[in-house]
């Protein structure tokens, strides 16, 4: 039992499942972490159901369970079997208990595609890296750009009003133009924006190359640019900053762990499923095997969280969290990263500092320091 009390410890409920309807991408992103993208393998309606019955048992109905469509490309899937995926939660999303997510590069959005997600109120986001020249490693299987094709969906999404965030991979380019790939990404028109500095996962083994001066002075000028433009989009890695300073100035600060981590699972096209990172899904290796809690078809996915704390890799995370609290001055923020980017990038879950935390949690900390600090020396 000491297992299951420590995994209590550090995870709360799942308040989001990762689904992945398609291993098919349409594009082919140089930095791209899927090892299965140019395979069309497809979730079957009987998944998802499983998925369903898992999530009734999963669902608080005071906080929706977030059910996140994420390929492949989910919208490669097509309109009528994609809608034969979503019927099964469709009890529970008219009851509040769910609601639908989905990421796609909008290069298949059209009206009708519009109009199923008005129909089932599926939250939207698009992954978009910045003007043109930001976005050239977004290319399809010929190695064409993508771009005008993902701003005409988004376009299309805006002509049809629906709500949708953005998130843009921002490598060592868009390091160097923070307020040409914010300004351009505010007059997309989205509500909420997100930057994830490159990292190194899946089958993407290569580096970004971003140091953590660079990192802080992108950070730095992001955060001139917000105060410039308060009108403008919310910026998702401000805003966690934001709640966190809020509640620990009000003297909340435990607020901010007190549900615990999201274990996320993540349910693949046939049903596995893996824990704590989306990434894992689909990899294995000699030392951790498939990283699966088991299968949905067989097992209810609350019975594979009753046991998570068996799995080798849950086991070494939770021992990895323990020396981040430990020896970190940045956990009471960060809470421990990514389990993903420890194993990417160093062959092991009980590592500690990772690319991910220098130069998206540290730096951007460092950043709001100094930048306060000039401002009160000003």
């Amino acid at each position: 039992m000491e297992g299951r009390s420590e995994f209590d410890r550090w995870f709360g409920r799942a308040r989001t499942l990762v689904l992945q309807p398609t291993t098919l991408c349409n594009l082919d992103c140089r930095y791209c972490y899927l090892p299965h993208r140019r395979l069309r393998s497809e979730m079957s309606p009987e998944v998802a159901q499983a998925v369903a019955d898992s999530a009734a048992e999963l669902a608080d109905p005071g906080n929706p369970l977030d059910i996140v469509w994420h390929g492949g490309e989910p919208l490669a899937l097509g309109r009528s079997k994609f809608t034969a995926l979503l019927a099964p939660f469709e009890g529970l999303r008219q009851a509040g208990r769910i609601q639908h997510s989905v990421q796609t590069n909008a290069t298949l959005i059209d009206d009708e595609w519009c109009d199923l997600l008005a129909r089932y109120q599926v939250r939207v986001g698009v992954s978009i890296d910045g003007p043109a020249a930001l976005n050239a490693r977004r290319v399809d299987l010929r190695g064409q750009p993508a771009f005008a094709r993902i701003v005409r969906g988004i376009r299309r999404l805006r002509d049809r009003g629906i709500r949708f965030s953005v998130i843009a991979v921002v490598g060592t380019e868009g390091m160097e133009w923070p307020e040409a790939l914010l300004d351009f990404l505010a007059d997309l028109g989205p509500h909420t924006v997100g930057l994830n500095v490159e990292e190194m996962e899946g089958v993407n083994d290569r580096q970004c190359g971003i140091t953590r001066d660079q990192a802080e002075r992108f950070w730095q000028r992001v955060l001139d640019w917000r105060r410039t433009h308060s009108g403008g989009p919310a910026l998702r890695e401000l805003e966690r900053v934001t709640d966190y300073l809020h509640l620990a100035r009000s003297g909340q600060r435990d607020e901010w762990c007190r549900h615990g981590l999201d274990p996320i699972p993540t349910v693949s096209v046939d049903g596995d499923v893996v824990l704590m990172s989306p990434e894992l899904a689909g990899i294995s290796d000699d030392a951790y095997g498939d990283f699966l809690a088991g299968n949905v078809r067989h097992q209810t996915i609350a019975s594979m969280l009753a046991q998570a704390h068996r799995l080798r890799y849950v086991a070494e995370f939770m021992t990895g969290l323990s020396r981040c609290q430990a020896e970190c001055e940045f956990f009471a923020f960060c809470r421990g990263a990514q389990a993903g980017n420890r194993y990417f990038e160093h062959g092991t879950f009980t590592a500690t500092e990772t690319d991910y935390c220098r130069l998206t949690r540290q730096a951007l900390i460092t950043a709001l320091y100094t930048t306060t600090k000039k401002e009160i020396a000003a």
